[in-house]
């Protein structure tokens, strides 16, 4: 009999869909000219194109003007980061504020603008994993620059009061930069209701293609020239499109954001059983992250006794794909940092799990881990020399 398959690492990376693959294939096979050149197929090509490019600003309620098509979240982080504190070093303002959780894409590029002079403050969040708009009121000097504050956390999946930080920046007249590639297709975004002014997405966080996002940027904000070259992406990002899974984006960010209410509550459904049944039948769990105000399909537990490099290896043992808050993958021994800073100690953060799910995981999927999980706990607390068996 095969053995049933539970893929339930969403967060990490999700399925192409068959609509988007569909949408795809002709543009790799037909319609392949490139989007700059004047005969039809090259026009064709750029008429997708920019329809993908209305696809992506409309489910942000931007402009076409202001989405830029990125090689995905960590370019568009990197990009919309260095851009402003470029434009506002030279107005003396080096100042820039973020939080101690946010994705490495955001931490490093702080880092190395400290190493040019920058001054960084990194807000510490609480122990659900969220920062509060007067905190961020609180730490605005007169020479601050930029406010980044990650939408929703990769990790624990806490969705943070975006709306509430864009209205203290706007207040106070200060660039705000959120990466939503956790939120972006998951939870409804407002780009002018919420006061964004630069915001970092994805592709394969929402079943488009691997290698293709965007970054949305508010009409006015000059961002610096990222790679020289041709006119691409209105002089600002040199070299031919990823015409293909630039097209499979827009058409997987349209599917995404239909009928959205419905599949948060279908998911969140899903999710919240999780969470119970583990809370319920595993001892000795902790959830992380806060229990309302999170991603619809993120579930995240600490387990004490336990390792996750363990814990994952035996799911994956029996077909079900998750992933640990601990970095088995970077090589290190040290837990993550997410964990750290909602107050873990070491020997607690190195034992977590993350299931995300989606609208596509079913009752069966959630029965199958929880007939699986409790036993690979149990099973590896039983060898664990530092669990008390009594």
């Amino acid at each position: 009999m095969k053995q049933r398959f539970v893929y339930a690492d969403n967060a990490a990376t999700t399925k192409i869909s068959e609509h988007v693959l569909n949408e795809m294939i002709p543009f790799l096979k037909d319609h392949y000219g490139n989007p700059s050149s004047i005969y039809s197929v090259g026009r064709e090509a750029k008429v997708a194109l920019e329809e993908a490019r209305g696809k992506v600003a409309k489910a942000l309620n931007a402009d076409p003007n202001e989405i830029y098509f990125t090689a995905g979240g960590s370019e568009a982080d990197n990009w919309a980061i260095r851009s402003v504190a470029e434009l506002m070093a030279k107005k003396g303002k080096k100042h820039l504020i973020t939080t101690n959780f946010e994705h490495h894409a955001v931490l490093h590029t702080m880092q190395a603008l400290e190493e040019k002079g920058f001054e960084v403050t990194y807000l510490p969040v609480d122990e659900k994993g969220l920062i509060t708009a007067e905190q961020v009121s609180e730490a605005i000097r007169e020479d601050t620059a930029l406010v980044s504050a990650m939408y929703a956390n990769n990790e624990i999946g806490t969705i943070m009061p975006i709306k509430e930080i864009g209205a203290v920046c706007k207040a106070k007249d200060i660039y705000f930069h959120t990466d939503a590639v956790q939120a972006v297709g998951h939870v409804p975004i407002d780009v002018r209701d919420q006061n964004i002014d630069l915001l970092s997405l994805s592709g394969h966080k929402f079943h488009a293609p691997k290698g293709v996002g965007a970054l949305y940027c508010r009409k006015g904000i000059p961002l610096h020239n990222l790679i020289f070259g041709g006119a691409q992406e209105r002089g600002k990002r040199a070299g031919t499109e990823n015409t293909a899974s630039i097209i499979g984006m827009g058409a997987a960010i349209e599917d995404a954001c239909a009928d959205l209410p419905e599949k948060i509550q279908k998911v969140k459904k899903l999710r919240d059983q999780l969470i119970d049944r583990i809370s319920s039948e595993i001892p000795k769990c902790r959830l992380n992250g806060d229990r309302e105000k999170r991603v619809c399909g993120n579930v995240n537990f600490s387990f004490e006794g336990i390792e996750g490099e363990g814990l994952l290896l035996l799911l994956d043992m029996n077909g079900i794909c998750a992933s640990s808050g601990s970095a088995c993958t970077s090589g290190s021994l040290d837990p993550s940092h997410v964990l750290l800073a909602i107050g873990l100690p070491h020997e607690i953060a190195h034992g977590s799990l993350r299931l995300s799910i989606n609208e596509e995981t079913t009752q069966e999927d959630v029965d199958y881990i929880m007939e699986k999980l409790p036993q690979i706990v149990e099973r590896l607390r039983a060898m664990s020399p530092v669990w008390d068996k009594n």
